[in-house]
C-alpha cells in the first residue's frame, strides 16, 4: 500500500478495539476496499468483508479471501441467508465486520455516497452491534470508476472513522422495510457527512440509485 499510495489516517480512536462492531465505508473504487482494509489492520482489527460471490472465482484473488475469512454473498439467494447468518456469528464473536451499504462503486458523478441497501440495517436490529461510519477520499486517483482507468501515480488517500450512528430510535423494532429503510437513510446520511469533512464541497442530498436493470442468461452465468 506505501507502493501506491500517501496515507492520511484519521479517527482511528474512534474505532473500538474490541467487540463485534459493523463498519460501514462509503466506495469510490474498486481499490478502495485495500485502503479501508489496511487502514483498519493499522487501527489493531482484522477486518472481514462481505462481498460479491464472483470476486472469490477470481484466480488468486479467490484463495485469499478465503484463507482471510471474507464473507462471499450471492445476492437473491439461499446462500444471501447464508452469509448473513455467517456475519451474524462473525459479531456474536466479537468480530469488525464490513459492509459497504451502497453495494456497488457509487454511480454519483462527483462521487458523492448513493442511497444505500439495507443489510447493515439489518444486521444491526439482528445482533444490537454498533454501525460506525468510515469515510475514504483518493482512491479513486489509483482506480477511477468512472473511467475504468488505473494510474501508476501514487495518489494521496484519506480514511477517517466517525462517531458510531444513532439507531437508538430503532432499538427493539421490527425489520420490517419501513424500519431498515429509515435505518440505511441514516446511516448513509453520517457516512456522507463524515466524507464531506475529507473532501471539498458542501455534501449533497444522497444520491439516487441507477434503476436496477433486468436480469438476462449472461447475469444468471
Amino acid at each position: 500500500m506505501t507502493v501506491w499510495t500517501k496515507r492520511t489516517w484519521l479517527g482511528m480512536e474512534k474505532l473500538p478495539k474490541s467487540g463485534g462492531v459493523i463498519l460501514v465505508p462509503n466506495h469510490v473504487s474498486h481499490f478502495d476496499p485495500l485502503v479501508v482494509a489496511h487502514y483498519i489492520y493499522k487501527a489493531g482489527r482484522w477486518p472481514r468483508f462481505l462481498g460479491k460471490a464472483s470476486i472469490w472465482r477470481v484466480p488468486v484473488i479467490g484463495p485469499l479471501l478465503v484463507r482471510t475469512k471474507q464473507v462471499p454473498v450471492e445476492r437473491g439467494s439461499v446462500e444471501a441467508v447464508k452469509s448473513l447468518e455467517t456475519l451474524v456469528q462473525a459479531l456474536n464473536e466479537g468480530g469488525a465486520v464490513v459492509i459497504y451499504p451502497e453495494g456497488t462503486t457509487t454511480r454519483s458523478p462527483d462521487l458523492w455516497p448513493m442511497r444505500g441497501k439495507t443489510g447493515a440495517a439489518r444486521l444491526a436490529l439482528l445482533t444490537g452491534a454498533p454501525v460506525i461510519p468510515i469515510a475514504n477520499w483518493g482512491a479513486q486517483t489509483v482506480f477511477d470508476p468512472r473511467t475504468n482507468k488505473l494510474k501508476a501515480t501514487r495518489a494521496a488517500v484519506t480514511v477517517t472513522t466517525g462517531d458510531p450512528v444513532d439507531l437508538s430510535r430503532w432499538s427493539g423494532a421490527e425489520p420490517t422495510r419501513q424500519v431498515l429503510d429509515e435505518m440505511t437513510e441514516k446511516i448513509m446520511l453520517d457516512v456522507r457527512d463524515l466524507l464531506g469533512t475529507i473532501r471539498d464541497g458542501e455534501p449533497p442530498a444522497l444520491y439516487d440509485r441507477p434503476a436496477r436493470r433486468a436480469s438476462t442468461s449472461e447475469d444468471a452465468s
